[in-house]
């Protein structure tokens, strides 16, 4: 019993978003073993190559062997230096700036918008302004939904900058009808297990550029030249896709828009069961941009929050009537055998990268640049991480189980 309501834990895992395997994948993995191309080359890579990027719209895909490797060959493509400043976003997985530090960059971070949780252009020009030598800049598209990209290109055009685009949490979402992974100079796609289509891991890099797709190959085999035997003029690394990954992929493929939709429904379903409580969706621009709904989240009122403060590892709360925080939420789930998280922790609050430069409007027009000290300032992506928390988003949901995850929320308000 919570709060005076009776939830029975769930009698088998619901997860936050889990494989949805259909059997293609099997067949595909099984013809890599009979032909014996087990390794970094075969009919699947080719396959998964040529089917990714007819999908995105680009002229060519280069499979990996994640989608970090596809943003670290994009930061060297970029000709990122040794101590040379680049935007990136701040709220976001670690992923998509550690990449920047390991060619010796320094990730400058900006802040969130409310209006679709990603980087916020606004916050962007600003960063020009204080930062105007800066060449590079790396956006990534949260939960699946694509951010402003005409008022971000806009600024990079204004400046002279390119764009790395990471697509790897929205495969399949469209801005102005344009498949996200296709705005940028150098653009990253991931088929990490928790993705919308997965290979268990994988990438892809993504360009129009035939020569930038023929130094990427290169690279990621160990840079080697076309000799016969081991030449070897510059560094390398093993980041090609194998086979056997690339066949669970292009099994995947054939079902995007079917996850797609499947996304969408619990997103809208917990969009209706949720409507009368002090929460709110997770944004998109519903004019410009199609999602592809791969997490569901929940950001809370400011007044109904109860009081709550988080460590570097551990979390506290005050319940309180008729208010709750995501930890209230988040143990409440977990406790009843269903995986929830919290919103990314934006990378400027990241011990890491705690010192690193930040740039910020917070929320109100007036711009901050120093960097994050623990506790002295709400920003966009602060506060959104403060307030907000992911729900279990699992494609193979069923309604049942999603209805009652739905009360467990509202139990918590109770």
């Amino acid at each position: 019993m919570y709060r005076g309501t009776k939830i029975r834990p769930f009698e088998e895992k619901v997860w936050l978003s889990s494989p949805t395997m259909h059997g293609d994948e099997l067949k595909y993995i099984q013809r890599a073993y009979e032909t014996n191309w087990m390794s970094t080359v075969g009919e699947n890579i080719d396959e998964v190559e040529r089917q990714i990027a007819k999908k995105i719209g680009v002229k060519y895909a280069v499979a990996l062997s994640s989608g970090t490797a596809a943003l670290h060959l994009a930061v060297k493509l970029a000709g990122v230096k040794p101590k040379e400043k680049v935007f990136c976003s701040d709220m976001t997985f670690d992923a998509t700036v550690n990449p920047v530090v390991y060619e010796g960059g320094i990730p400058i971070f900006i802040d969130t918008e409310y209006d679709t949780w990603n980087m916020d252009p606004v916050a962007l020009e600003k960063a020009f302004e204080i930062y105007p030598d800066v060449r590079t800049v790396v956006i990534a598209h949260l939960y699946g939904t694509p951010g402003k990209i005409d008022e971000i290109k806009a600024v990079c055009d204004k400046y002279g900058a390119i764009i790395i685009e990471d697509a790897a949490e929205s495969l399949g979402a469209t801005y102005k009808g344009q498949e996200t992974g296709s705005f940028g100079s150098f653009n990253c796609i991931s088929f990490n297990g928790n993705k919308i289509i997965t290979g268990s891991a994988g990438g892809c890099l993504l360009t129009n550029d035939l020569e930038v797709a023929e130094k990427v190959r290169k690279w990621s085999t160990q840079a080697r030249e076309n000799a016969n035997w081991y030449q070897h003029e510059e560094l390398g690394y093993n980041y090609r896709m194998s086979n056997v990954i690339a066949g669970v992929v292009r099994g995947q493929i054939p079902y995007l828009e079917e996850h797609i939709a499947a996304k969408k429904k619990i997103y809208d379903r917990y969009k209706e069961g949720l409507e009368g409580l002090p929460v709110s969706m997770n944004p998109f621009d519903s004019k410009n941009s199609n999602p592809n709904f791969w997490i569901s989240c929940i950001i809370i009122d400011k007044e109904a929050m109860c009081p709550h403060v988080r460590g570097e590892c551990n979390a506290l709360y005050n319940a309180e009537k008729g208010k709750s925080c995501p930890t209230e939420i988040l143990d409440v789930l977990h406790a009843l055998n269903a995986e929830g998280r919290p919103i990314w922790k934006p990378m400027h609050m990241q011990p890491i990268y705690r010192m690193n430069p930040f740039v910020t409007m917070n929320g109100n027009g007036r711009a901050r640049t120093n960097a994050y000290i623990y506790g002295k300032s709400i920003d966009v992506g602060m506060d959104i991480f403060d307030r907000g928390l992911c729900l279990p988003s699992d494609n193979k949901m069923n309604t049942i189980v999603q209805d009652k995850i739905i009360e467990v929320v509202k139990a918590c308000f109770k």
